[in-house]
């Protein structure tokens, strides 16, 4: 009798990572390949699927996308730089070709979930995680539950207050430097030096200013949301960094409100190989079977 098993799809807007796992979340098969037109892109993703036996799906897309049940585009990618992805309906193309549970949600909150389950964040009842990458995103989990409404969240374009020292113009066609986006992802770091991020020394004043607005949004989530665990993902923070970005939070703080040891409370993802979406989208599809 053939295994059943649970499949991962991670939507980024450079590559696509398709994976499948038994029911403990053991990786069978895993594959990569660029992002391309939607239809081209899928094809490859259905193909892949096609050879096992599948029981349901987590998808975590980049975005932004649709993700309210009662919507009538829900499954669909809505504007986006991306143009030939705008308006494509990712689930239900899916949806055609594989008549099984599928849970669809962003790229962010997959890897939030990853953590959540089975990273640095396991045994937490709340999380909200960042990914600081190409982009920014955030999302959040409470009882094992998203935190959103009518749409997913847009935590990356929080405003956030410029270091006083760092006069850079910001990266966000909307938003200038007025956003967290605008001053922490990873091109404003060769947008300040000339230099590409992977480059730069990490002593460098530019990583200072990432913990800068790092420790600050840290600071913004807890006061909003009071969580038990906030990740930072993503390539452009190290665990070097943690310890300013713990002493940011703190000055922002300013002892006002209690908070856990702030290294329990700000932690990087403990999932290896960049592998939290993935891990989360098992378990985002295990949810969706089960319901």
């Amino acid at each position: 009798m053939t295994e059943k098993l649970l499949g991962s799809i991670e939507a980024g807007g450079t590559k696509f990572v398709v994976a499948v796992a038994d029911f403990d979340f053991n990786v069978k098969e895993i594959t990569q390949f660029p992002t391309t037109t939607p239809e081209e892109t899928l094809a490859k993703v259905i193909n892949f699927f096609k050879f096992f036996e599948v029981a349901a799906i987590g998808i975590g897309s980049f975005g932004p996308i649709d993700v309210n049940v009662d919507s009538k585009t829900y499954g669909h990618v809505l504007n986006t730089p991306k143009e030939e992805w705008s308006g494509f309906d990712f689930l239900g193309t899916l949806k055609a070709a594989f008549d099984i549970p599928m849970y669809f949600t962003t790229d962010v909150n997959s890897s939030a979930y990853g953590e959540y389950t089975k990273g640095s964040a396991s045994g937490a009842d709340s999380v909200v995680y960042f990914t600081l990458g190409t982009g920014v995103g955030g999302g959040a989990i409470q009882g094992g539950q998203f935190i959103s409404g009518i749409a997913h969240s847009e935590m990356g374009h929080a405003t956030v207050i410029a270091h006083p020292e760092d006069a850079y113009v910001g990266g966000c066609p909307f938003h200038s430097n007025h956003c967290f986006e605008g001053l922490a992802a990873g091109p404003t770091l060769e947008g300040r030096t000339g230099i590409k991020g992977e480059k730069i020394p990490r002593d460098h004043k530019v990583f200072d200013f990432i913990s800068y607005y790092a420790g600050q949004i840290a600071f913004n989530t807890f006061v909003n949301m009071a969580p038990e665990k906030i990740v930072f993902g993503g390539s452009v923070l190290q665990e070097t960094d943690m310890a300013k970005v713990r002493e940011y939070f703190k000055q922002f703080n300013n002892n006002y409100v209690a908070t856990p040891d702030l290294e329990d409370l700000i932690v990087r993802p403990s999932i290896k190989n960049n592998g939290s979406a993935t891990i989360g989208n098992f378990g985002l599809a295990l949810k969706a079977l089960k319901e």
